[in-house]
C-alpha cells in the first residue's frame, strides 16, 4: 500500500499566529499534528506527501521521514481532489489517503488492510463536536454520511434535520485500479474546487465507487480552529 498525505492547506481558519506554518505543522502541546502520526506513516515503505502552502517548512520532516514531495503549485485555488490527482504517475499499489490535518490512533492500519476500498467512519463524533462548537454550528459543520449493509451510500450532503451517526475522518483506502478510475471521472466533471466529500459522493452517485465503511472508535481529532487545537491539547495530555 502506498500512502498519500495531503498537506497543502495554509489554515485559513487557525489564529494569525498558527499561519506562519502550513497547518499540518501546527503544534498541539509543543508537537506538530504530522509528528502525532509518525507510526502509522512509518507502517508504510512508498510514502507521497502532496505539499503547497510554504512546503519549503516542511523539507525537513519529508526528509527525515522519506516522503516523496508533490507540489501543487495552485494550492490556493484548488482543492484536496487536485492535490491528490497531482500523485498519479507514483501510483503503483492500493492508495491510503489522509489528510494533513488529523491526528488518530494508529491501530487503524490493521482495519485498513483488510479490504480494497474502505472509509474508517468515526463512532463518537458527537461528544467531540460538542467541544468543538455550539450545537447550531454542529448543524452548519458536519455533513451527512449515510450507510446501508456496511456500505457507504451518501456522504458530505448538508445536515437537514436528524444528526447522521458517523463522521468522516479525513482518511480512505482506494484500490489502485479505483484510484485511476475516479482520476478520470474527476477530468470529466472538471471542477477543480470540489472538495473532498462532495467529490466522492458524485463517485457514489454514478456508480464510480462501491466502498465499504468500518467503524472507528478510539481517539481522532480535526485541526481547522483555534478551539481545536484547545480541544485536542487537553485530549492528549
Amino acid at each position: 500500500m502506498i500512502l498519500i498525505l495531503l498537506a497543502a492547506g495554509k489554515g485559513s481558519r487557525l489564529p494569525k499566529k498558527y499561519r506562519k506554518k502550513p497547518k499540518c505543522l501546527s503544534k498541539i502541546n509543543n508537537k506538530s499534528i504530522l509528528d502525532y502520526n509518525l507510526n502509522f506513516y512509518n507502517r508504510f515503505s512508498k510514502k507521497l506527501i502532496v505539499t503547497g502552502y510554504k512546503n519549503f517548512l516542511l523539507k525537513k520532516f519529508i526528509k527525515e521521514n522519506n516522503f516523496k514531495e508533490i507540489k501543487n503549485k495552485n494550492y490556493f485555488k484548488t482543492n484536496m481532489v487536485e492535490s491528490l490527482f497531482l500523485t498519479s504517475k507514483f501510483i503503483t499499489d492500493d492508495v491510503i489517503i489522509c489528510y494533513g490535518d488529523v491526528i488518530f490512533d494508529d491501530s487503524i492500519f490493521e482495519k485498513l488492510k483488510k479490504k480494497k476500498n474502505l472509509l474508517p467512519i468515526y463512532k463518537n463524533w458527537f461528544n467531540y463536536w460538542k467541544k468543538r462548537m455550539k450545537k447550531n454550528q454542529i448543524y452548519a459543520d458536519a455533513e451527512n454520511l449515510k450507510t446501508k449493509n456496511n456500505k457507504l451510500v451518501e456522504i458530505g450532503t448538508k445536515i437537514q434535520s436528524n444528526l447522521p451517526s458517523y463522521q468522516y475522518m479525513g482518511i480512505i483506502k482506494l484500490g489502485g485500479k479505483k484510484f485511476f478510475e475516479m482520476k478520470k471521472f474527476y477530468k470529466k466533471i472538471n471542477n477543480k474546487k470540489i472538495d473532498m466529500t462532495s467529490f466522492i459522493n458524485e463517485c457514489l452517485k454514478s456508480k464510480i465507487l462501491n466502498i465499504d465503511v468500518v467503524k472507528y472508535s478510539k481517539f481522532w481529532f480535526e485541526i481547522d480552529s483555534g478551539k481545536d487545537i484547545k480541544v485536542a491539547e487537553n485530549g492528549l495530555k
